[in-house]
Order: structure tokens, then sequence, then C-alpha cells
């Protein structure tokens, strides 16, 4: 068997930690996987399924002293940061220490969708996290993944309720007029396409947009509904309202920073506007940007489609609601 590649998760149990850890799990290459959690979560059922499964969880603290942590890292090769938005700048202290334990490949927390500075609070801490990486000279790779196809169906709920498990409130609109493309990755893509990446020299030192669907939220709704056979409500938000909600939650973020409501508004509005009104969640504008465009690396890559992700939700909810009538 190859040497394992050794990687060291920080937030494998969390909702995007836990679908890398599953890509990693699954893949062909030889992956072996150090899940780092808090005390608190040392003996917690997430990590002993994660224990059952070949994880090895080790103890540490991402706010706590560097050297602890270049003494867990050592003899890493890969190191991912899947961390909860408010530590987010944990990672300046992970990326010196990776640096100092000599890491090949420190991975960021991004996962998310490419952008510029100024548009977006989420997108700005993640690129000083990059500065911070340049700066070390930290060998890395910046993964995006789009915007979660799952999540996506909450611009036309079914009246059936069959979607309604995945249903997001904050979702439930269509920015703009609806006919800006949007990059889409189903949920069960997303750890397979990760760990493609990270098997792959040619990424390092790189960023790369995995993807699966360039659509607007128009074609989108029009897919929900011929799979469904069901007829939607469309929710539109002018770009007017959009700028007039993240206007005011700014306004109440300042005079109370600690408002994690406002916090909320102002992110949401942000994402609102960079992949709903300026398209920056394309692999367009992602190479515009300096990414590699992971259809384009891997072109025998299949994965599930939007139409194939509304059937199977569909499906889900079906069993969900079979399960509580009996």
């Amino acid at each position: 068997m190859d040497t394992p590649i050794k990687v060291a998760i920080f937030g494998g149990t969390g909702q995007t930690g836990s679908l890398i850890v599953d890509g990693l799990l699954a893949s062909s290459t030889n992956f072996e996987i150090f899940n780092i959690t808090r005390e608190s979560s040392f003996h917690s059922a997430s990590n002993e399924k994660l224990r059952a499964r070949g994880v090895t969880v080790i103890k540490a603290d991402t706010k706590g002293a560097k050297q602890d942590l270049v003494e867990i890292l050592q003899g890493i090769d890969i190191v991912i940061a899947a961390l909860h938005f408010n530590a987010l700048l944990d990672q300046v202290t992970l990326a010196r220490a990776a640096k100092e334990a000599g890491v090949g490949r420190f991975v960021p927390c991004n996962f998310g969708t490419p952008g510029i500075r100024g548009i977006n609070l989420t997108n700005d801490l993640k690129l000083d996290i990059l500065d911070e990486i340049l700066t070390l000279h930290l060998p890395y790779t910046v993964i995006d993944v789009g915007w979660w196809s799952q999540e996506a169906l909450s611009a036309a709920p079914l009246p059936s309720g069959r979607t309604s498990h995945w249903f997001l409130e904050r979702m439930r609109i269509i920015p703009g007029d609806g006919n800006v493309k949007c990059a889409f990755t189903s949920t069960a893509d997303i750890g397979p396409y990760i760990a493609r990446v990270l098997a792959d020299p040619r990424t390092l030192n790189q960023k790369v947009l995995c993807y699966t669907d360039v659509l607007t939220y128009n074609e989108v709704v029009d897919i929900i509904e011929e799979e469904s056979g069901e007829k939607t409500q469309k929710i539109y938000k002018s770009a007017e309202k959009i700028f007039e909600d993240l206007a005011a939650g700014k306004a109440a973020l300042e005079a109370n920073p600690d408002d994690w409501e406002a916090k909320f508004k102002v992110i949401m509005n942000q994402y609102y506007n960079s992949y709903g009104l300026r398209g920056d969640n394309t692999p367009q504008i992602a190479k515009y940007l300096g990414y590699l465009d992971f259809q384009e690396l891997y072109p025998d890559a299949k994965g599930e489609t939007m139409r194939m992700v509304v059937q199977n939700v569909m499906q889900e909810g079906l069993k969900a609601n079979s399960s509580i009538i009996h």
C-alpha cells in the first residue's frame, strides 16, 4: 500500500468538516485522518463515530498556545481548517503552527463562493487569512465549492413539503431578477471533490473552484417544478431591497457589535449581492481571480446535477413524511 497522506482536520465533526471527512475516507487515495477537537468534545458521540471509522481523534484548542499545535502537527502532510465563522481568525495561529511544523499543504476554511474584497465580510476574513498564509510562505490550497445545491431548493419550496427538510428561511428569496448564473455543488460531492484536489500536486499553491452546475435561480426553479410536477411561488428580492436591508444591518451592527441578528443580516445580503447580483460565483469570475477550474482539471468527474439533487431530496422527503405518519 502507498504511504498514507496524513491529514489533520480541525472541525471534522462540523457541517462542512464531516462532508470532507466522508470524502477522504471514501477516496481511493490513502489518507490517514486525524480529527483535531476541543477537550470538551473529545468523547462526544460524533467523535466516537469517527474513531469507529478509523479516524484518530486528538485533543487541541485553536485558541491555545501555538507551540502545542506545533507539536500536534509534526509529521502531518495536510492541515484542513473547517471552522465556524466565529473561529475563522483562529487560523492565524494555526497557519503559523503549521509553518513551524513543516506541514506540506494548508487548506484554509473557504469552501464557499469566490469573490473580491469589500463585497462580503466573510470573504474579507478569508482573504485576510490567505494574506497571512502568503506572508508565511506556507504551502496552501484554497478550495471553494460555490453554493450548496440543496440550499438552493429553499428558493422554491414545494407545497407538498417534499423538500421541507432542506428548507432554510434565509434562502427563501431569489436575488435580483433570478437571471444571474451561479455555481452549485451538491453536499454529496463536496468531500469527494476536495479529496481529489488534495491528492493532486497541480493544485499546490493554487485556488480551485469546485462545482457541478452553473445555473440561474430561475433555471433552478424550473428544474424543481419539472421534477416535482408542482407549481411554486417565486419571491424575488430586488437590488434596491438588498442594499436597503444591508444598510439597516450595518447600522444596527455599528450600534451594537454583538448583535448577531444584525451581523447575519449583513452577511446574507452581502451574499445576495455577490452571487445574486454581481455574479461573482461563476467559473468565469473565479478564473479571472486566479482560480483553477475543477471541471477542467478533472473532466471525468461526475457529480450530482441539480436535477439529481431535486430527485434525491424529494425521495428523502417522502421517506421522512412516511416515517412520521407510520
